[in-house]
Formats: structure tokens, sequence, C-alpha cells
């Protein structure tokens, strides 16, 4: 697998994976069905660099958004895998190579809201609750992991 930068020709193929990813949680399926239009992948992320992509053989089989949100401030903005690879150590290496790229700002921090389903997986790459934010799908927790605690790259210690 290898992680990349994200192009403008495969936005539509990314909103499409993240579809079939947001429509597992059964908590959310029927609000994206009467409101198809929330996923959306700007094209601007695209281009601008802010969307990674994991890939194998040439398949999209994740993909992450990390926007800048102040002079050391970061938001995961978007994380997603294709359900039939999830737990397979995807969205962990999306994390990590944002932490990556972030490294270099002393003081960076990665912040995300988090849905319910997903908060353990944040808790477990050093992510610590930061209050609550409203979203079209109810109440979620914010998230932020410090840079002093970003997980390595896989392989690495």
């Amino acid at each position: 697998m290898i992680i990349r930068e994200g192009r403008t020709e495969e936005r539509h193929a990314l909103e499409e994976l993240q579809r079939r990813a947001s429509l597992e949680y059964a908590e959310y399926r029927r609000q994206l069905l009467e409101n198809p239009d929330v996923i959306e992948l700007p094209r601007a992320h695209l281009a601008g660099g802010h969307v990674r992509v994991a890939e194998a053989h040439g398949r999209a089989l994740g993909f992450s958004v990390v926007l800048p949100r102040g002079p050391a401030l970061f938001e995961l903005d978007g994380l997603f895998v294709e359900p039939e690879h999830w737990r397979r150590g995807i969205g962990r290496a999306l994390i990590a190579d944002a932490c990556a790229r972030l490294k270099k700002l002393a003081g960076a921090r990665l912040q995300t809201v988090a849905n319910p389903l997903a908060e353990g997986f944040y808790e477990r790459l050093g992510f610590r609750p930061a209050g609550m934010a409203d979203t079209l799908f109810g109440p979620a927790r914010r998230m932020v992991l410090e840079s002093r605690d970003f997980p390595p790259l896989p392989g690495q210690s």
C-alpha cells in the first residue's frame, strides 16, 4: 500500500468510497439517503493538496482530508476506508501519514469531530476529548491529538 496525494480527476470515485463507508453505519443510513448531497469532496480540497489516498494495486482503499485551521491547528475533516478493508490498519496509516506531514510544525495539533462509533479508534491513536460539536447527524465529540502524541508511521517506532 502507498499513500499519495489525491487527484482532482478521482473526486467522484472518492465521494462514492465515502458514501459506501458512511452507509455502513445503520445509525446514519436514513439521514444519508435522505440527504445525499452531504457527501461532497470539494474540488478545492483536492487541488489544494489536502487529500491523501491510500492505494493498493491501483485501487483507492481509503482517504483522508486534512485542512489548515490556524498557524499550527489542522482539522481531520474526513477519514474514510472501503468497508471490506476496515480493521486492516488503513485508517491508522492515513492518520500517521497526516501526522508525519505536520510533525515539522512545532506545537501542531490535529483535531477532528468523531462520530460516536469511531471515538474508540481515535482514542487508541492518542486523540483526547475536547468538547462537543453539533453535526447534521447530532452531537459528536471533538477530539484533539497534540504533536507530542503523534503516532509513528507503520513500520517505525
